[in-house]
């Protein structure tokens, strides 16, 4: 039973993602915004919900006595693995990516920067609700930053056209149908996961976070096929911000959140490696290519190895 929930999970999300694609473009026809802005401050917010909702529900748990840090630190760690390694992986797979040099600059450093201010609020263990407090209010300037304007100059959006249905209601309904087939999955290869026995670690890190980012998947996927490849990156790189600062940002409000040593000591510093390796290649004149693509998969798939041999 759990294998049939997988198979329908995993067609709901490539539903969900067609109705989100389709709306997020006529959204940016609509309000002449440009695809990098879609992906980068929508997208990523609608298919980053299910991170969230797993930040606030640990957090719950930890003020009322439990202790499941774990859960969510893994969670997020694990879900900007997965987008930087698996996501962008397969996308560079499936077509050549390429971007403007402005925008590897200038929001990979601000995914470089939040991956260090995580880093440096965890150092002592916990992360407290000061340091929550400080990891939401710097996603908001950088959300702020963004509806400014400022990150879309140079790229020139495509002429209004009226649509037939009202965008919000699609990319809304996207969305909807994409997260919750994301709950559907991820539940389902949970459940699989524990009847194999697999540790609770190894759960949070590679099975919640690898599946929390199989909408991001789904989306940047549809998004390439469709030749639309800043929009594709705008969700990518706008969601692993946000998995770095938001979720563990969140939780840490309600109640303390706890840092494990692995967590500092290899899972933090080999995604900050993994992201500095993929802005070279972004900063290269080739772009993403399938060799590149495929070392940034190959690099992924080591770490989830060494996940695997720490259990």
């Amino acid at each position: 039973m759990d294998f049939l929930y997988l198979i329908f999970g995993v067609a709901g999300l490539w539903i969900g993602a067609e109705l989100t694609i389709g709306g997020a473009l006529k959204l940016a026809k609509q309000h002449s915004l440009s695809d990098f802005f879609v992906g980068l401050a929508i997208l990523s917010v609608g298919s980053d919900l299910p991170e969230l909702a797993i930040a606030i529900d640990t957090g719950i748990k930890n003020s009322l006595g439990g202790n499941v840090s774990g859960i969510v630190v893994g969670t997020s760690i694990g879900s900007v693995a997965g987008q930087l390694g698996f996501v962008l992986g397969v996308t560079g797979l499936i077509g050549s990516v390429l971007l403007p040099r402005r925008y590897i600059f200038r929001h990979g450093a601000v995914m470089l920067g939040a991956l260090i201010v995580l880093f440096l609020t965890s150092f002592d263990g916990v992360v407290n609700r000061v340091e929550g407090i400080t990891l939401i209010t710097l996603y908001l300037i950088y959300v702020f930053s963004l509806l400014r304007g400022e990150n879309l100059r140079g790229e020139r959006p495509e002429p209004h056209v009226q649509p037939l249905a009202n965008p919000w209601f699609v990319v809304a309904l996207g969305l909807f149908v994409t997260i919750g087939s994301s709950e559907l999955t991820v539940q389902s290869v949970i459940s699989l996961a524990s009847r194999l026995q697999i540790s609770e670690a190894f759960i949070s890190v590679v099975v919640l976070g690898l599946g929390s980012s199989l909408p991001e998947l789904s989306i940047s996927v549809s998004a390439i096929v469709k030749k639309k490849i800043r929009l594709s990156m705008g969700n990518i790189i706008g969601s692993s911000i946000l998995d770095t600062l938001l979720p563990i940002g969140t939780a840490a409000v309600i109640s303390p959140v706890f840092f494990g040593r692995e967590f500092q000591l290899l899972d933090l510093p080999y995604i900050f490696m993994l992201g500095l390796i993929t802005l070279f290649f972004f900063a290269k004149q080739r772009g993403l290519q399938k060799i590149e693509a495929g070392v940034i998969l190959g690099l992924y798939l080591f770490y989830l190895l060494i996940k695997f041999l720490q259990q």
